[in-house]
């Protein structure tokens, strides 16, 4: 039996097991084992797994899986945590460039030791009356709904997810206005299946959903979600979002060692 050496993060309760994996000696094809290893009582838990790898001409590589163990499309929050592992590694001092599923991304640790992280660039958000979809990343579905800190989230966003958006499925996200430019956020995210405390490219779907469809007119906006809280700022240009950060907290939690 090997043991692995991990590291689990938080970003505003979004948590995730990440993996030094630059000698490329862990193996991405066991699902299995990186499920039980995202499973919260027969491995550490995690929302996702993580590998750090060496990139041709960035500063690193991000692989991501949920927590069924398959490789997924972006992960915002898994992105602002691996560059704060990143930054503890000393791969970097206070800027980055790296590479992820969707693409480059540049990323800043600022002087707060909060992680900025600059997300793909949005030409198109589908107004459908009733909610939003775009795909900032990862897809997304937006829908505002009266009273969150009651609504049936699990229950309306798997029925959602499965439904409305068939077998590939999208992450549900409920908002609720608090001021023009603050909105409180709960994510049922697909490949958990289950609701999360926070999602990054979600917040990031929120935030721009609510500019295109002229909830807000700002382009600074404040998240809150039941992990804390974030903010997205953007640049509205030709009917597209160009230049998005997302930023927030990222948190190394503890290092240990698994048997897998």
């Amino acid at each position: 039996m090997d043991s692995l050496t991990f590291y689990k993060y938080q970003g505003t309760g979004n948590d995730f097991v990440i993996v030094d994996n630059r000698d490329l000696s862990f193996t991405k094809k066991d699902a299995k084992t990186i499920a039980r290893i995202c499973d919260r009582r027969f491995g550490i838990g995690g929302d996702g797994f993580i590998l750090l790898e060496n990139h041709a001409h960035l500063d690193f590589n991000m692989v991501y899986f949920n927590s069924d163990g398959n490789e997924s499309t972006m992960c915002g929050n898994g992105g602002r945590c691996i560059v704060s592992f990143a930054h503890f590694l000393g791969i970097f001092e206070k800027q980055t460039t790296f590479n992820a599923i969707d693409g480059k991304h540049d990323a800043v640790v600022n002087d707060d030791g909060t992680i900025s992280l600059q997300m793909i660039d949005v030409n198109k958000v589908d107004d459908n009356k009733e909610y939003c979809f775009t795909n900032t990343g990862s897809p997304h579905h937006v829908q505002l709904v009266a009273d969150l800190d009651n609504y049936p989230v699990v229950e309306a966003g798997r029925k959602l997810r499965h439904e409305v958006y068939g077998d590939d499925g999208a992450n549900i996200n409920f908002v609720q206005p608090i001021s023009h430019g603050t909105y409180k956020v709960r994510t049922y995210e697909r490949g958990v299946e289950d609701e999360t405390y926070s999602c990054g490219t979600g917040v990031t779907a929120v935030a721009l959903a609510m500019h295109a469809t002229s909830h807000t007119t700002n382009t600074n906006v404040s998240l809150v979600t039941p992990g804390g809280e974030l903010s997205v700022r953007f640049v509205n240009k030709d009917n597209g979002y160009t230049d998005i950060w997302l930023s927030g907290p990222a948190q190394q939690v503890f290092k240990g060692n698994i048997n897998i």
